[in-house]
């Protein structure tokens, strides 16, 4: 099925994966010059979201009328916190780590073959983990970026970060509740969910943008000083006076920032 929105054409597909089809959505560009195919995927803890979440649809939209063709990936979702019993059955039922992370690598190594100026995996909040998590198995791509993600089983302690946090994420963002989320999609070993710090040389340039006001930015923090040690070209950017999952709300100024820096940091345009 298939819709034209202003000079973008949304296309829905559906890639053979490794337990099971993975739904994808194409969003194909009227011009996109030779720029390389974003595979983006979108947050929300690992058990909720999909490709119609404004973190994931809006995006999407606003990166290809910048020019830049996306493949968002609805990869398999983990269990609910606290109702690990719920979706446990059916077509795409719920599965705890590997499972999303073996559908993006499939996913990956698919559409590499069908995009001659290569492939840059991005992803946010719990997106951003997997991506991170997915790279060191991937085909080789053209970049990563990053946004509003955390990169740690345990979310590091930072009480001067966490000392910007406003509003119902002071608790719902608490690290001890992301602890125990964390702990719910991956078990209590990791079960590789989480990227493993002797794999971060095999990261390809990186564009890291965090919010200000966010309990995860002290993972991005750390995960960043990781990247930097390991000898990864680098760019990280912490947009001022920001919350978490600016990319989930298109209508504010941070989503257009964003959305404007990751295009121009894709195609290779200087700002």
């Amino acid at each position: 099925m298939g819709a034209t929105a202003g000079t973008v054409d949304v296309v829905d597909d559906v890639l053979a994966g490794p337990h099971g089809p993975v739904p994808i959505r194409r969003y194909r560009p009227a011009d996109a010059r030779t720029a390389p195919t974003l595979v983006w995927l979108h947050g929300g803890g690992f058990f909720r979201g999909d490709l119609d979440l404004p973190e994931s649809d809006a995006v999407a939209r606003a990166l290809s009328a910048r020019g830049v063709p996306v493949v968002t990936v609805d990869y398999r979702l983990g269990p609910m916190p606290g109702m690990p019993w719920v979706g446990r059955t059916g077509q795409r039922a719920r599965r705890g780590a590997p499972h999303a992370r073996d559908e993006v690598v499939a996913a990956l190594r698919t559409l590499a073959t069908e995009c001659p100026a290569g492939t840059v995996l991005g992803g946010a909040s719990a997106g951003a983990c997997l991506a991170a998590t997915v790279i060191p198995a991937a085909p080789a791509l053209a970049g990563a970026v990053l946004a509003y993600g955390f990169f740690h089983a345990r979310i590091p302690r930072d009480p001067a970060v966490q000392r910007l946090v406003r509003g119902h994420r002071r608790i719902t963002h608490a690290p001890l509740l992301l602890d125990a989320a964390n702990r719910t999609y991956a078990g209590p070993l990791g079960a590789g969910a989480f990227p493993a710090p002797q794999a971060l040389g095999t990261f390809p340039r990186t564009l890291m943008l965090d919010a200000e006001r966010d309990t995860m930015r002290a993972s991005g923090d750390r995960f960043a000083g990781q990247l930097r040690a390991a000898g990864v070209d680098l760019e990280r950017q912490v947009l001022p006076d920001s919350r978490h999952a600016f990319l989930n709300r298109p209508a504010s100024s941070d989503f257009a920032a964003a959305v404007d820096r990751i295009a121009s940091w894709v195609v290779g345009r200087p700002d």
